[in-house]
């Protein structure tokens, strides 16, 4: 089950999805009135959760699942 091609498969899903939603932070931001650099950091910071929030549940799976 845990092949290389799967955990590198499921890193590469988990970085696409930071990736989307720091753009879709950077955009709304944007949006809102936020200078350039003002967005781009919340844009880093949206990305940084969303690897910390997959982190937080992949060490909460492991310890459950066998």
């Amino acid at each position: 089950m845990s092949s290389p091609a799967v955990v590198l498969l499921t890193a590469a899903l988990v970085v696409v999805f930071a990736l989307m939603a720091a753009a879709a932070a950077a955009k709304l931001a944007r949006l809102d009135g936020a200078s350039y650099p003002a967005a781009l950091m919340r844009a880093a910071s949206a990305f940084a959760a969303v690897l910390a929030l997959a982190a937080a549940v992949t060490g909460a799976l492991a310890q459950i699942l066998p």
